[in-house]
């Protein structure tokens, strides 16, 4: 019996040929709508979130069995390493304590999570840090460490530079307040040799605005340079005082400027760091979830300031904050053919929401993968899309022209959405949940786009 499609191409055109009928009941149909159902469960998702630091970094060793529990039982995908080279102020890092370091991001990448790394020399702030030369020596040793690892390294904070490297209390950079232009200088040096050594691909963050600004140009960082790869786009900003005082204990030099200047560079960077007092009303939810979402914050310190975070929990506002800290993509709705032919175009369209604070800001892939639902076997589309412009409340619309496989076999194929890590593509834990309800494949780390399409 013909199909409608070909009853009406018939009823139009008269009677066909042979091959034209044949053609006419083979026509791919039309596209499928289909709207999806959001989700309000917490996501486990990677490089986002509440983040858990569990000692200084050098003299703790990471239990694989312990970090994969945070994951699952927790839902953090994020450690802190806070790793001091106190021993080594004027000498080489031994072999044993880069053994140490190697170790660390290697029970990071076997439990499935990423970990934000920073060097210091000392934990207080007595100014006992190194002279510049001597940081300069041990980041070459690190380089290798730190390139070999960088697919489980969040980002690195700066560092090195007074007590527990953010940059204050130091002999050998000038003090807050008495730092010359000497000290910029080196201060720059050491800046521009931990992104020589880090991969292009990863992003530093320095501890002000200020930082920044006096080394790179004071002018936020322009949309059309965002992930080039510059000093500029590389260099983004936590805040270890979040909510503590009108300046966030120095954090800001003048927030009238700072405000707008980081607001603006954060659409781009990495933001994250750590609460340090409760001081009311500035520390209060209402100011947190302003200054968390006009910021973009990806991560915040699970575990400090305690009373900060008990006063969120017992005002209501942690598990809005918990969901959106970094990015929450949902899935909102999808057009695909139900019907397609090998070596022909396929298109799609997908909407997605950014209900997060942030966007992505390390590298991301997307792809379309069909799903043979008989064999398993499966078949990767890339898309011409970049998740790190999927921006936080905004709807993204993806729709492309794909083409199939010219060997594609016949059958039926499931539609799912995949948004891997480019250097852990085969691990599920490192790819991107969507915020949907019913969508979900904890084994493929894939995303079932609830559709399928008969390819003949």
């Amino acid at each position: 019996m013909l199909t409608a499609l070909a009853l009406a191409v018939l009823a139009a055109t008269g009677p066909l040929t042979a091959p034209a009928a044949q053609a006419a009941l083979t026509a791919p149909k039309a596209a499928s709508d289909i709207t999806y159902t959001p989700s309000s469960t917490e996501i486990a998702n990677p490089e986002r979130g509440f983040y858990r630091h569990t000692g200084d970094c050098d003299a703790n060793a990471f239990d694989v069995n312990t970090l994969k529990k945070y994951r699952a039982e927790e839902n953090v995908t994020v450690v802190m390493c806070l790793f001091y080279l106190r021993e080594f102020r004027n000498s080489a890092i031994n072999q044993s304590t880069l053994d140490k370091l190697k170790q660390r991001l290697d029970a990071v990448r076997a439990a499935g999570l990423k970990t934000i790394v920073r060097f210091a020399y000392t934990s207080a702030a007595d100014g006992l840090d190194a002279p510049k030369s001597q940081v300069l020596s041990h980041l070459d040793q690190l380089a290798p460490y730190l390139r070999d690892n960088s697919d489980v390294i969040l980002l690195m904070q700066a560092g090195f530079v007074g007590g527990w490297g953010e940059w204050w209390s130091t002999n050998n950079f000038g003090d807050q307040g008495v730092i010359s232009e000497a000290d910029w200088v080196n201060r720059k040096a050491v800046t521009d040799k931990i992104l020589a050594v880090l991969p292009s691909d990863r992003m530093v963050q320095l501890r002000t605005p200020k930082f920044k600004k006096k080394m790179y140009g004071a002018s936020a960082l322009p949309p059309g340079q965002a992930y080039d790869g510059s000093a500029p786009a590389r260099l983004g900003h936590h805040n270890d005082c979040f909510l503590a005082s009108e300046t966030d204990q120095g954090t800001y030099e003048n927030p009238a400027v700072d405000y707008p200047y980081l607001a603006a560079e954060t659409n781009y960077l990495a933001m994250g760091g750590e609460t340090c007092d409760w001081k009311p009303p500035r520390s209060d939810c209402p100011t947190a979830l302003d200054e968390l979402g006009r910021f973009h914050w990806s991560y915040l310190n699970d575990g400090y300031n305690k009373t900060v975070l008990d006063k969120w929990k017992a005002n209501g506002c942690y598990p809005e904050i918990s969901r959106k800290l970094g990015y929450r993509f949902v899935l909102q709705s999808g057009t695909y053919p139900s019907t397609a032919r090998p070596g022909e175009p396929f298109a799609v369209g997908l909407t997605i929401r950014n209900d997060g604070y942030a966007a992505p800001f390390n590298p991301r892939g997307a792809e379309l993968v069909l799903r043979d639902t008989s064999t398993g076997t499966i078949h990767r589309l890339p898309l011409n899309t970049d998740p790190r412009h999927w921006k936080p409340g905004q709807n993204t619309t993806v729709n492309q022209n794909l083409t199939l496989p010219a060997n594609l076999p016949a059958g039926s194929y499931a539609l799912l959405l995949n948004l891997p890590d480019p250097r852990l593509s085969a691990r599920a834990e490192y790819s991107i949940r969507l915020a949907n309800e019913n969508t979900w494949n904890a084994g493929s780390g894939m995303n079932d786009l609830l559709h399928t399409v008969t390819v003949r």
